[in-house]
């Protein structure tokens, strides 16, 4: 099954992000995401630096696992230089005109998260 949103300006993508898959009960992952944002807040690779700016993005490429307890996401966006940057998703990243969501829902796996004491994270759990 498929489900499709389109997000407006001011929105805070991954809050909307979590607020729909909660509200819908979901197990599933983004398909894609096309839009732009006019703040981007990301956690490096590093896993601990965060990245804040503040100037027109377009979201070129997002991924990531959704469950009713938690999300996982990484985005890329472009700078308007075309300059590429990437990181995981976190909260204050605002949609700049729009941002269209689509997601692939499971019937027969359901997706959930639990402390994983060698990670220090909230990981997935796939009940089949």
């Amino acid at each position: 099954m498929f489900k499709c949103f389109r997000l407006t300006k001011g929105m805070d993508l991954k809050k909307e992000i979590e607020k729909y898959v909660v509200e819908n009960h979901i197990s599933g992952i983004i398909l894609c995401s096309v839009g732009c944002l006019s703040k981007l807040v990301i956690r490096l690779a590093d896993g601990e630096s965060i990245l804040k700016k503040e100037e027109p993005f377009e979201i070129v490429s997002i991924t990531g696992t959704l469950s009713p307890d938690g999300v996982h996401i990484h985005i890329s966006v472009s700078d308007s230089n075309g300059n590429t940057i990437g990181g995981h998703l976190k909260d204050g990243c605002i949609i700049n005109t729009t941002a269209e969501v689509c997601l692939q829902i499971f019937d027969d796996i359901q997706f959930s998260r639990k402390y994983d004491q060698s990670t220090g994270y909230n990981e997935l759990v796939i009940d089949e």
